[in-house]
């Protein structure tokens, strides 16, 4: 199990990475699209639709790595105020719903990305780019987000790691 938990860890670390890398490449390109559009007074052809696709794959590779560092919007109210036994069920409920959660986003991305790809379906602009390529970003940060929650659950069921990153001691 610890393989497990750490190889998936290590995989959310490289998300974090990867959509790090695509927001700098974003921001890149901005730049090239206003030097291009108000320097060179040519016009932009490929730039908005970069940047659209890289931001939407930057927020879908790095919620795993968000997850892995706790980097979510959390409020900690209740869980403050349990002790032992209900903070433990109230974080296995919490990720089992996120889970689920993931796991039927997971389903529809992947429906929707295996049709782009089936269907061989391009952009309709003058760049006009395969849209799998895009696309893939969901099911693919989706998937590794669910493998993320099911390495906390098992963290949490073997005691790796304290509900909600609280020790028992934490209460209100």
């Amino acid at each position: 199990m610890t393989l497990f938990i750490e190889s998936v860890r290590g995989l959310s670390r490289l998300c974090g990475v990867v959509a790090a890398l695509l927001l700098v490449a974003s921001a890149l390109v901005v730049c090239q699209l206003v030097f291009v559009r108000y320097v060179l007074n040519e016009s932009a052809i490929w730039q908005h639709e970069f940047v659209t696709f890289s931001l939407i794959a930057s927020t879908f590779l790095g919620s795993p790595y968000l997850l892995l560092n706790r980097g979510h919007v959390n409020v900690d109210l209740l869980p403050l105020y349990l002790g032992g036994r209900a903070r433990f069920a109230l974080a296995l409920l919490a990720a089992a719903i996120s889970l689920a959660f993931c796991l039927v986003l997971l389903w529809s991305s992947a429906f929707w990305w295996h049709e782009a790809w089936a269907g061989d379906w391009h952009a309709e602009t003058v760049w006009a780019p395969v849209l799998w390529i895009p696309r893939a970003a969901l099911p693919v940060g989706l998937g590794l987000l669910a493998l993320q929650y099911v390495a906390d659950v098992i963290a949490l069921l073997t005691g790796r790691e304290a509900p909600f990153s609280l020790p028992d001691s934490e209460t209100l």
